[in-house]
């Protein structure tokens, strides 16, 4: 263990942002909260890598250690394939000895790195946890079904051997019934909010509409990530682009920057539309709470949405797609679905909302923000993490290796 006689984590990740807020970079630092050191082993990134700057990446890092007490340190990747990086695998290795871990904690069983360490698990000195990012619905390769059968004739059987914990993202069977892991070595942590950052303010809402010139009494709908096909940009732009039938007006405030042709065919649909659209680029994670704070409705227009947790701690109904995952996120008061897909059907929900009586909205809002406090808050998830790699570095210790 460290010098202080905490647990030592290295989280391998394939990619990874200081700006962004996935969920490594929240409960990281919760983990240096509650006492451990903590190392983000990563690569560099690829110059077009997305919604985020890549510009002075180590400045933002360091900035990111300052801020969280996070380590990051970064690898050369040599490619990726099917968006998955291409390690160094002799590097990794010596730079995972230099650093000395207890555990080692890989972001996604299913990337290249860590299906070529489980392979070798036999050989590995340290104590290792997994987790798993993935559901079916976005599975689009054309060789996922080849991909499934190698990874259940070659790492699975490993994966079982040697108790390696693949902790589930989402409430999902996606690793039993694609890749033939147990649900018993699959606990199922839920995302989360951070709400020391995302928590209702009632004056960062006057403020924000002050300086936007949104009126009390209109209505705001925000959405915040990206805008590409699989996250839907063209349907959300089609659902804002007639007037709705409302009592109040309707502003949509669109976070996230668009690209490619594909991006211009969404400006170019909300640069038509009949309601108010305010655009922002991309925002850091950190920047963020404040488009929740001022709005009345939270939308995602496709699959499912980690943003849909810190819209919640700040008091926001959510409204998404009528996916297994949403429908269960959203049947407990706090929010509502639509059909997949179905303009017409997602621009009446919208409106359903906007005319609701002032006392339902804000009894929804109040479970909302309930459903967060009281069910996923990172400061509990991350204790949930903290418990199993404990557990499996004391299982690894125990033996003797």
């Amino acid at each position: 263990m460290g010098e202080t006689g905490t647990l030592r984590v290295i989280n391998i990740v394939d990619c990874f942002h200081p700006d962004a807020g996935y969920e490594n970079n929240v409960l990281s630092k919760y983990f240096v909260k509650h006492g451990y050191e903590y190392t983000i082993l990563t690569t560099d990134l690829p110059e077009e890598s997305g919604f985020f700057e890549n510009t002075e990446l180590d400045k933002r890092d360091r900035a990111f250690t300052e801020r969280t007490g996070v380590g990051v340190v970064r690898l050369h990747a040599f490619g990726r394939f099917s968006g998955r990086a291409k390690w160094n695998y002799r590097e990794l290795i010596n730079k995972i000895d230099e650093l000395k871990p207890d555990v080692l904690f890989f972001c996604g069983n299913d990337t290249l790195i860590a299906m070529q360490y489980l392979y070798r698990i036999k050989k590995s000195k340290y104590a290792v946890v997994t987790d798993s990012h993935m559901l079916e619905m976005a599975t689009k390769n054309k060789f996922a079904k080849l991909y499934r059968l190698l990874y259940k004739t070659f790492i699975t059987p490993k994966i079982i051997k040697y108790q390696i914990p693949v902790i589930r993202l989402q409430n999902d069977s996606y690793v039993e019934r694609c890749l033939g892991i147990p649900l018993t070595q699959a606990p199922w942590i839920s995302f989360g909010s951070d709400t020391m950052l995302f928590h209702p303010d009632a004056e960062v809402k006057k403020s924000f509409r002050a300086e936007h010139g949104i009126f009390d009494d209109d209505f705001v709908v925000v959405y915040t990530g990206k805008m590409d096909e699989a996250k839907g940009g063209k349907l959300l732009a089609q659902v804002f682009k007639e007037k709705f039938q409302t009592k109040k007006n309707v502003v949509l405030v669109a976070v996230g920057s668009t690209s490619g042709e594909y991006g211009k065919e969404v400006e170019q649909i909300f640069a038509e539309s009949e309601n108010r659209i305010i655009r922002f680029p991309t925002q850091k994670y950190s920047d963020l709470a404040r488009f929740y704070q001022a709005a009345d409705l939270s939308v995602f227009a496709r699959q499912c949405s980690l943003s849909f947790y810190d819209a919640q701690a700040c008091g926001l109904p959510v409204l998404s797609e009528d996916n297994n995952i949403n429908v269960d996120r959203c049947c407990h008061g706090n929010g509502w679905n639509f059909k997949a897909g179905d303009v017409q059907n997602f621009r009446a929900k919208i409106e359903a909302a906007v005319n609701m009586e002032q006392d339902e909205y804000q009894k929804t809002s109040a479970r909302a923000y309930r459903f967060i406090i009281e069910n996923y808050n990172y400061e509990d998830k991350a204790r949930e993490y903290e418990a199993i790699l404990m557990r499996e570095y004391l299982k690894y210790k125990d033996k003797g290796v």
